[in-house]
């Protein structure tokens, strides 16, 4: 039979769920009334419907919570489900729906047997005054180990073979807790909070419970917390619910507790990553300045297993990341063109070198009719993945253009208008698109944004495209008027296009490879597209003198056979 377990320090009162609404909240007359001055009068309720139960809030003042989440809405109830409105705890329970627990005869056996612990919820309080009987300043991840150090030994032992083998952070924190809990046997309660990196903040990740008939909720003084970060110590409340001078602390003795530690997790570089606090109801059970050290010895080992787990799964994480760039750089070169174009008394050659895994450069060659040939020249303003998903949307759209518009001006327009529609800020990609008609031997082109091309001709003269008709960049500005310009290519004359990786390549000094030394090797290189292709990009490492590639590097040479 399900039912409500409303947790008050007296004794819990249980109320039965009967079919439709249950109506909870601080009026008397609610069938499942709370006496709680944070309850509202109608709080929630919770509807039974077919065997399945849910909660619902119905506007409280302080909101509704399951397993530390505030709810909005109809949420479906599990057994064991900590429940509170405002600050009244409750427990929902429905043992018919509990998954069923191994038979004594069919579990494993175990060399300590792990204390019956539930889940429960943590309340960080803002008392001003703190509660604290015993304090040990940080010395270092372990504390002191010169103090009772045959009993820090073993405890460390203890922690580091439960720990072992252990992975999965999600398993990890509760593990740790489950440990502690075989070393503090008088322990009730356990938390471990984690500092949120992006916020700073400290953030619940674990908590267990021993007692099943009392509150489960942890309360932290956000004083006591705030002290063992600054001061990186751990903090003893002992017996705080008799003692005169911590009769103040409502986060300690509105529970009655007799005792409570608190102590820092600390990293690899002795800054906190969280804290492990656990605490005794027990009278007889109060933690002393031993089980203090003792504490902190144990939590400098969890603070290494955490560290070593943290690593493994960034490890693991990055692998699949690495793997998953390997596929992506694969169907990016499957983008570029296999095949150059096999034209009489033409040459065409290609090469794209990326500085990471996946680049934000691209070329391509389309024939077209009577006798022409299309290049397409690009360079994504970045690299790296956000460069090549660009370039992606790039390749695709000059794809599909080239194949209905074989004007230069036309198709670079409609390039443009296509990349500007939903750009992406701070994202544009310069751009080269030319013919080459290799029956009346001329090359038209159309450049956004893009260095100028450069013409080496047969009697070894530099020439460059006027740099006065290139327009803006491909998605800076929607229906820009883009121009074209006509040259025409004599026998051994070479066209040579580069991104500008080639001439910002740099040493291991600092110093650029240059555009002037591009002419130059342009000027003095072979007549042969490949052969002045290659001995550019050669050029470039031997600059470089094996300093990692900053940019993406791709090079096109085109031309007539001398």
């Amino acid at each position: 039979m399900a039912s409500l377990q409303v947790l008050y320090q007296e004794k819990p009162i249980e109320y039965e769920l009967k079919q439709g609404a249950n109506l909870i909240g601080r009026l008397a007359e609610n069938p499942i009334p709370i006496n709680h001055p944070t309850a509202s009068g109608k709080h929630a309720v919770i509807h039974a419907e077919g065997g399945e139960f849910f909660l619902e809030d119905i506007g409280s003042r302080n909101g509704t919570y399951v397993n530390q989440q505030r709810i909005n809405g109809r949420v479906k109830l599990r057994h064991n489900d900590m429940i509170r409105f405002g600050d009244a705890q409750a427990r929902f329970l429905d043992p018919t729906s509990a998954a069923p627990t191994p038979s004594a005869a069919g579990a494993a056996p175990s060399r300590v047997a792990k204390p019956d612990l539930i889940t429960g919820q943590i309340d960080i309080r803002d008392e001003t005054e703190a509660t604290i009987t015993g304090e040990v300043l940080g010395r270092g991840r372990f504390g002191g180990l010169d103090v009772n150090p045959q009993a820090k030994l073993k405890a460390v032992l203890e922690i580091s073979n439960s720990l072992a083998g252990t992975i999965d952070l999600g398993a990890l924190l509760p593990k740790i807790l489950d440990t502690l809990f075989n070393i503090f046997k008088y322990a009730d309660r356990g938390c471990i909070l984690l500092k949120d990196e992006r916020t700073g903040e400290m953030v619940p990740r674990a908590m267990r419970h021993r007692r099943k008939d009392q509150d489960a909720t942890v309360r932290l003084s956000r004083t006591i917390l705030n002290k063992v970060l600054k001061d990186k110590a751990g903090i003893l409340s002992a017996d705080a619910s008799t003692d005169e001078a911590f009769s103040g602390s409502q986060s300690i003795a509105d529970l009655k507790i007799r005792s409570m530690m608190c102590v820092p997790l600390l990293g690899l570089d002795g800054e906190p990553l969280g804290v492990v606090s656990i605490d005794s109801q027990n009278p007889l059970g109060q933690f002393t300045s031993d089980d203090l050290e003792l504490l902190m010895a144990v939590a400098g080992q969890a603070a290494l297993a955490y560290e070593n787990s943290r690593l493994a799964q960034s490890y693991a994480e990055k692998m699949k990341q690495d793997a998953e760039l390997e596929i992506a750089r694969n169907v990016q070169r499957n983008l570029l063109p296999t095949e150059l174009p096999k034209v009489d008394g033409y040459q065409f050659y290609a090469s794209y070198d990326a500085a990471k895994a996946v680049g934000g450069d691209m070329y391509d060659f389309f024939v077209l009719p009577e006798g022409k040939i299309c290049l397409a020249f690009g360079d994504v303003a970045g690299k790296g993945v956000p460069g090549a998903l660009i370039m992606s949307r790039m390749s695709s759209c000059v794809q599909s253009t080239i194949r209905h518009v074989h004007d230069v001006v036309e198709a670079i327009q409609a390039i443009n208008n296509h990349m500007s529609d939903g750009k992406i800020e701070g994202k544009f990609v310069t751009f080269i698109l030319a013919i080459v008609d290799t029956r009346n031997h001329t090359v038209t082109l159309a450049n956004a944004g893009h260095a100028s091309p450069i013409i080496r001709r047969a009697n070894g003269t530099l020439e460059q495209f006027n740099q006065d008709i290139a327009g803006p960049a491909i998605g800076m500005m929607e229906d820009y008027p883009y121009e074209s310009e006509t040259r025409t290519l004599e026998p051994g004359d070479m066209v040579v296009i580069t991104t500008d990786g080639v001439e910002e390549a740099m040493n291991v000094n600092g110093d650029l490879y240059t555009t002037e030394r591009v002419m130059e090797v342009i000027k003095n290189g072979p007549p042969e597209a490949e052969k002045l292709g290659k001995l550019l990009l050669e050029d470039v490492r031997r600059h470089a003198a094996g300093r990692s590639q900053s940019d993406d590097i791709t090079i096109m040479t085109f031309g007539r056979n001398p």
